[in-house]
This record gives C-alpha cells, structure tokens and sequence, in this order.
C-alpha cells in the first residue's frame, strides 16, 4: 500500500496539550471531533420515561436504555466499533471515498464517521429542518445521503454522523444572539478567526438536537458530538455572559446538561449517542473545568465516550515517557489504563448510575509540526501498537483519525 503523508500547522493546536485534533489539510479549519439532578422516571422492559426534561421543564418523553447484556434493545443494536473518520469533501467524492471503501476490504474496520455536520457549521448534505432550513446551512458534499448510507450498509457497516457542536462559525454569525460576544458586543473569535456559540443556550442545544434528528432520518446508526466543549484559548477572558442565561451554573454544569438533553431527545429516537472529549480530562480537573467536560459525569449520560487519546497530543514527560509521539503503545495503554481506573471509582462511588462504553480515537497521521526529534513518522507498525494498546488495556473498540482521510490499512 502506498505510504501517505499527513502534515499539520502546530497552529492548529489548542492551547491545552492533549486537546486539538489536527485539520484537514485541503481545508481552512483549524481543529476537527453535555444537568446535574436525574429526571424521576419508571424503567418498564428497556424504556425509560423521564419528566421534566431541561432547563424549562416540561417535555416528557421516552428513552431507551442502553444494556451492554441486552443489546437487543428495540431500534437499537449496539456494533463494536472499528472505525476510521471521513470528511464531508471525502463522502462526496464517489470515487475517492469508493478507493478508501475498498482499501478496507479485508480489515477490522466496520465502521464510517462522516461528517454531518462540519467544522464550519455546515451540513454536508441537503436537509430540510426548521433552523437549518432558515439560515441556509446545508453545503451539500454529498448529493444523495440516503442513497450513500444505503450503499455503505450493504457493505456492512455502521454509519456514524459526526456533529460539531459549540464551535460554529456559520451559526455564530447567522444567529448572533445565540453567540458567544465581547464586551464590545462583537462576536467572539477564536486564534483561527472561528465564532463560536453559546453552550449554555438553549436554542443551541435545540439546533444540535434538530441536525441529530436530521442524521437519524437519512439513515445513520449514530449521532457524535465533537468540540462539546468551550473554546480553551486566554482570549475567553474576554467573552461576557448572559447572567440571565448561564443562571449560576458553570462550564462543567452547562456541558453536562446539553449531554443529558442531547442524549434524551435522540436515543429516544433509537440513535445512538457519542462524544468526543479531549483526553488530558480524564485526570486532570484543570483541564476539565477549562472546556467543561467532566470524564466521569459525561459517560453517565452517553452510549459511548470517545477520548481523543493521539499520542502526538500529550506533552513530554507524560506518563514518563520523554516525547510520547515516539512510544504509540505505551502513550494509548497508560491513557486508557487511567480510563479504566477513574470510571471504576465512580461506578464505585454511584451504583446506580450507568456508564458509556469507552472507544477511543487514535492517531493515523505524522505529527512533524512537534518538531525534529520529538515525534516519529506514523505507518501501519504504529496503529498496530496503538490497537494492541486498547485491546491490553481491556476495551476492543477504536476509531482512526486522520483528517485528511489517509489510512494505513496494510503494511507499506
């Protein structure tokens, strides 16, 4: 198989080591990848129904509750996923994604997670939803989704939607009540010249949970979130809040609600519900209150949680190792082993509450920008070692990330 090459801006990292994913190198993006009280609710044969849904309190509705012992849940089979990202340009070019379709033949992989909703806050396909529709955010890559799904099912595999949450220039701009602002009142712009909006809104959770509905009628299997956090660059000290609108809560709280509000609206649906966290949260409360995510609270409340664990992205010296870039084993099994220790606490800590499966995203991509001496080039070898590290560390779930869609399936 050829060898293919991946290089990024270290300008496309966050300030927060460990934080970022690298960007697609066709396009302009700079990154790629949730209340406190539980709703009272009777469970009756694998459905839930849950009053007083979200900040408003007064939706009741129906949710299917994800059994690993009994996945036959109604509309709901759970797939253990081996999975590789695909870019809304990449789905939309038949020919090309039909090359990446068949390079996999053969392989563990099972799995597609296509972007629905992209990094610019654009819906790659056509749809037609209240909000969308209105603001005109379709970009439609793909010119038939639910024909494309269809194909990749008779192929076998699970089909994921990928949705980019509170970093949304397009809806920033369209709807700029719903934005984060200055004291100048002017939108907020991250180091990329990216606005982002509020996550502490509610017409904001509404939008994410219509694209997710949108995503379920064209045919996929599952909705994840990504960047389902708060933007972590010094300029945020900046940004003015609505006292009105964040009501006393904080990042953590805020974050967590929109994941019990996204996950009741759309596995009641029969969707399956996924988030991308960055994976220094899972240990370090700095970095978790920073962007808002909370490990342990966020996989309460989603099917599964989805780490971003690229060796390339943890700083020197982490896990004793002196640039983990260089030891892809050692850097995924360390990171998840510490995965598996504090879920294991908390489940002690809350019996009764439930806990996401973990599937981390690892790294296929050269990592150049750490520069010389401080990274290795990334081939077949190297995302061996890293499966090898999840299935030690005891979970058989993953998912590949290369932004620009260039995969090492089979060695070189």
């Amino acid at each position: 198989m050829r060898r293919w090459l991946f290089a990024v801006s270290l300008a496309g990292l966050l300030t927060l080591i460990g934080c970022s994913r690298p960007a697609p190198e066709e396009e302009t993006v700079a990154e790629t990848l949730l209340p406190e009280e539980d709703p009272a609710g009777e469970e009756t044969s694998g459905i839930k129904v849950i009053e007083n849904v979200g900040p408003e309190k007064n939706k009741t509705i129906s949710v299917r509750i994800v059994d690993e012992n009994n996945p036959a849940l109604p509309g709901r089979e759970p797939t253990k996923v081996r999975g590789i990202y695909i870019s809304g340009p990449m789905s939309g070019s038949t020919e090309l994604f039909q090359n990446i379709l068949d390079s996999m033949e053969g392989t563990e992989i099972n799995t597609v997670v296509i972007d629905f909703k992209d990094d610019q806050g654009r819906i790659t396909c056509q749809i037609d939803s209240p909000v969308v529709t209105e603001i005109g955010a379709c970009r439609p890559y793909v010119k038939d989704i639910k024909s494309l799904i269809s194909s990749l099912k008779e192929r076998g595999l699970y089909v994921i939607a990928r949705v980019v949450a509170f970093r949304d220039p397009y809806l920033a701009e369209q709807k700029p009540e719903w934005s984060l602002h200055l004291a100048d009142g002017s939108l907020y712009r991250d180091r990329q010249g990216m606005a982002w909006v509020d996550p502490y809104r509610i017409e904001v959770w509404d939008y994410l949970v219509e694209v997710g509905t949108a995503a379920k009628e064209a045919g996929f299997d599952e909705v994840q979130f990504d960047y389902i956090r708060f933007s972590t660059e010094g300029t945020m000290k900046q940004v003015v809040f609505d006292e009105e609108v964040t009501k006393g809560r904080s990042k953590t709280d805020a974050i967590t609600e929109f994941v019990k509000y996204a996950y009741e609206n759309l596995a009641s649906q029969g969707l399956f519900v996924s988030a991308d966290v960055f994976g220094t949260i899972i240990d370090s409360d700095i970095d978790a209150n920073a962007v808002g995510q909370i490990y342990t609270e966020m996989a309460k409340h989603l099917d599964y949680i989805c780490p971003m664990i690229y060796p390339s992205h943890y700083g020197e010296g982490n896990f004793g190792l002196d640039y983990p870039d260089k030891h892809p084993y050692e850097t995924v099994l360390a990171a998840l082993q510490k995965s598996k220790t504090v879920l294991e606490q908390a489940a002690k800590a809350d019996e009764q509450s439930r806990q996401a499966v973990v599937r981390p995203w690892l790294q296929d991509f050269t990592a150049s920008y750490l520069g010389e001496g401080k990274y290795k080039p990334y081939g077949y070898k190297e995302i061996q070692e890293q499966i090898q590290a999840v299935k030690d560390a005891g979970y058989d779930e993953w998912m590949l990330w290369s932004a620009a869609n260039r995969y090492h399936f089979r060695p070189e």
